[in-house]
């Protein structure tokens, strides 16, 4: 009989996948709660822990989740109930459920988030858009070629189709049809400056900032930007599908209850 997985030996598969020297240096990835001895047979996936999904996880006797976003992701002073925070990591450890984070080790992974959007997009000659310096075909976002140029405007409807999405936020005007796409999930405005320096035409992210939509503008680069809960929640689901082939005999399944809590009215 095949003896039941701890904490320590999924987080340790978790690190095959996410390598953690991929995370950014500002990031707070690993085992955040928990004891790495502690059997797993029920794991939960979700993009954030929330008291919607701390609750999901409870009630479905979850011993661990991966949570894409960590909490904590600064350092606490102190771990009360009056802060979300504190209160997540109150209701977890009552129940002895352990957090990993994988974050921005995934978003770059070879199996990872980016990776994932680049393909859905049916991208050609995908590579990093900011490669890393200890391993160059990883790093930071995506970039990849169209198989045919297309207006920028019909690149957005694209975009939408293939995530099926009803609405989506667009900016700037590219002077040029779009062929060369850079991609990076979440809050991902950073990489403006790399998407332009790579020739890049229009950018997919989840979201940025007011400041960096006018200087897209400026660059004449069209920013497709489909949420920060819509470009990283496909990532969960592929995580739990990735662990639940190493571990057939855990319980592994993304989060049910989560949900983008923007809403459009």
């Amino acid at each position: 009989m095949t003896p039941q997985p701890t904490v320590a030996d999924l987080c340790s598969a978790c690190r095959e996948i996410c390598p953690p020297d991929l995370a950014e240096s500002w990031d707070n990835t690993g085992l955040l709660l928990g004891d790495p001895a502690r059997a797993v047979g029920r794991l939960m996936t979700c993009l954030t822990l929330s008291p919607r999904t701390v609750a999901e996880a409870i009630e479905k006797g979850a011993d661990l989740v991966i949570s894409h976003h960590p909490v904590p992701f600064t350092p606490l002073k102190a771990i009360t109930t009056e802060t979300l925070s504190g209160w997540i990591l109150w209701q977890l450890a009552a129940q002895k459920i352990a957090v990993f984070s994988p974050h921005t080790s995934f978003d770059s992974a070879a199996q990872g988030i980016n990776q994932l959007l680049a393909e859905r997009l049916k991208l050609a000659d995908i590579r990093p858009l900011r490669p890393s310096p200890a391993e160059p075909s990883l790093g930071t976002g995506r970039l990849g070629i169209l198989p045919e140029p297309r207006p920028f405007l019909e690149f957005a409807q694209y975009v939408k189709t293939v995530f099926g999405l009803k609405h989506i936020s667009v900016a700037g005007t590219p002077r040029l049809p779009v062929e060369r796409v850079a991609i990076g999930c979440g809050a991902a405005g950073e990489l403006l400056r790399d998407a332009h320096q790579a020739g890049c035409q229009a950018f997919v992210l989840g979201e940025t900032r007011f400041h960096t939509c006018v200087e897209a503008e400026f660059l004449q680069i069209g920013l497709c930007m489909i949420g920060h809960y819509q470009s990283e929640r496909l990532g969960v689901e592929h995580l739990a599908h990735l662990l639940q082939e190493r571990f057939p005999q855990v319980e592994i399944w993304a989060s049910q209850a989560e949900c983008d809590p923007i809403r459009w009215i």
